[in-house]
């Protein structure tokens, strides 16, 4: 809900700031003191078009700031913490400024943003009702979810699984549809495509083959120079000469002259050591190197121009199919996948189709059933909004909400839902908003959003001169339904009629101020006793009248009896 609205330099109002609470608060005040102004603050807030005209005298800006509370898992918040927003407690606050030149500025969470966002989040935040507001339920589509909120949450169970339903036979659809028409294009690619993987399954490649067969045309191609160097060094340390004197033996020979001396000093016993352990680590270094001789001999039984003429294929092979072996690899696991998708034999086709046949005959029996939750839930909420309808001074007027069956699956069912009011007995129904006044339209507005609060989620409602036309008896009805609706949600009233301002939780007068060269509003929140002099002065226009006085206190105990 909003929390707070601060206003400054817009029209009359120099500087204002309001405080809003849970349940309904009213904003009143005399003609001319600026109650529209604090509307159109809020719209400024919400992204409605900006006008430089409504900038206070002499003042170089407007600037409108506003604070919501919302629950800290909200679609608004996520939202607005996307698009870069600093929200702290499920505290979002929305700001616009508005310069002489036309220029607006909106900041979300103390981040700018655009305008737009202002838009689409308010649409979440406010639902506003006037004369010059596009009302909330005049598109089908709202209309059409306005009443599956209303059904309830064994309906939406069954939308849900119905729209499961229809993506599955849409997607197998699609497959076929796709299949029919590009039928010439998928056999041209499939059959593109077996000859690639004719051709990799030809030539097998290897994970790793590529850099295993440059390490090995590098050994072959350099043998000779490593046989020799190998051998030398083999040589050096064990040689097979039955003369020659190599490493391991003179290293031998070496410890074998100490070990005959070592009884007659014992600290030649550390020297004995460290030369065994030297002839071990020599002969480790010749048995080694004979390995290799040996490796050398026999490699991968393949000539030098053997692997180079491998190598050269596997090089065409990664040039042609992306760039690497692991890609040509990944090319033949995905092409064995997408030749199946691309089977578009008469068996495939014919197989493709009975699961649409059957896809479709799910999703059309599961529409079916929507259907007609849907007429028993229109038929209800037409009844309950034409009793409300009654109550607020529109006896003979009638809502009703009509579901017509439509000739194809969409992916809320395959119904048409329409509002049509009955203006009185045995009118013709028309479209909601159509030939009715400002006040009547609000309402009829306030009818529906009255039924449907129970199932609606919109925080915040706000109503303006939804008292056109009314008074007495249908006045204090009107106060009713408004605290009702405020039960569920919050509500906003800007009112003229005192026996609506009577039902308010919270009271907030709009009052102007002027001089010979300064005019100016402000915004008051009244007490218990400021109330009553307020309701008193709505009724005579004589606030310190007693018998204006005593009506008021009668209201407020009506009101509060009512509540």
């Amino acid at each position: 809900m909003i929390e707070e609205l601060r206003i400054n330099d817009l029209g009359v109002i120099q500087e204002a700031t309001l405080t809003f609470h849970p349940g309904l608060t009213v904003l009143t005040g005399e003609t001319g003191a600026g109650k529209t102004m604090v509307l159109t603050a809020l719209g400024l807030l919400l992204g409605e078009r900006s006008d430089a005209g409504s900038i206070r005298k002499g003042a170089s800006q407007t600037s409108v700031e506003g604070r919501w509370k919302l629950p800290t898992e909200n679609e608004v918040i996520e939202r607005a913490v996307e698009a870069g927003a600093f929200v702290e407690e499920g505290e979002l606050i929305l700001a616009r400024n508005v310069s002489q030149d036309g220029r607006s500025r909106a900041v979300i969470g103390g981040r700018s943003a655009p305008i737009g966002l202002l838009s689409e989040l308010g649409e979440q935040l406010v639902v506003v009702h006037g004369q010059a507001d596009q009302i909330r339920l005049k598109s089908a589509n709202a209309q059409r979810i306005a009443l599956d909120q209303f059904a309830g949450a064994e309906f939406s169970a069954l939308l849900a699984e119905y729209q499961i339903s229809y993506q599955d036979w849409r997607k197998a659809k699609e497959e076929l549809e796709d299949i029919r028409t590009n039928q010439a294009g998928r056999l041209r690619e499939a059959a593109e495509l077996e000859e690639s993987l004719d051709y990799l399954a030809k030539l097998a490649p290897k994970p790793n083959e590529d850099h295993e067969l440059a390490e090995l045309a590098a050994r072959l191609t350099h043998t000779e120079d490593l046989r020799n160097a190998a051998s030398i060094a083999h040589e050096a340390l064990a040689s097979e000469g039955y003369d020659s004197s190599d490493a391991i033996g003179l290293v031998g020979q070496a410890r074998k002259a100490l070990e005959a001396v070592v009884a007659k000093d014992a600290a030649l016993a550390e020297n004995i050591e460290l030369l065994r352990e030297i002839g071990s680590n020599l002969n480790d270094v010749a048995a080694s190197l004979s390995g290799y001789l040996a490796s050398l001999e026999a490699e991968s039984g393949l000539s030098l121009d053997e692997v180079q003429e491998r190598r050269s294929e596997l090089t065409t092979a990664i040039k042609r199919y992306g760039g690497s072996l692991d890609a040509v690899l990944d090319y033949q696991s995905q092409g064995q996948k997408r030749l199946i998708e691309l089977d578009s034999s008469s068996e495939h086709i014919e197989k493709i189709e009975q699961q649409v046949t059957a896809l479709e005959e799910a999703a059309a029996a599961l529409a079916e059933r929507l259907s007609q939750s849907r007429k028993v839930s229109a038929n209800e909420l037409s009844q309950k909004v034409t009793a409300e309808l009654t109550s607020l001074a529109m006896g003979g007027a009638k809502l009703q909400v009509i579901v017509e069956d439509g000739n194809q699956l969409t992916a809320t069912g395959k119904d048409t839902v329409a509002f049509l009011l009955e203006s009185y007995a045995g009118a013709e129904p028309r479209p909601i908003g159509k030939g009715a006044s400002g006040g009547e339209l609000s309402r009829i507005m306030l009818a529906l959003e009255v039924v449907l609060a129970s199932s609606a989620d919109t925080p915040t409602f706000i109503f303006d001169e939804v008292d056109a036309g009314v008074g007495g008896a249908t006045a204090i009805e009107l106060g009713k339904r408004l605290a009702q609706l405020s039960k569920k949600a919050q509500v906003i009233v800007v009112t003229h009629l005192a026996q609506v301002a009577a039902f308010a939780d919270s009271h907030l007068r709009v009052t102007k101020t002027s001089a010979a060269e300064f005019t100016a509003s402000d915004v008051q929140v009244l007490d218990d006793l400021a109330k009553t002099a307020e309701l008193a002065r709505m009724l005579s226009g004589l606030s310190d009248s007693q018998a204006a006085k005593d009506n008021a206190l009668e209201l407020r105990k009506i009101a509060s009896e009512a509540r």
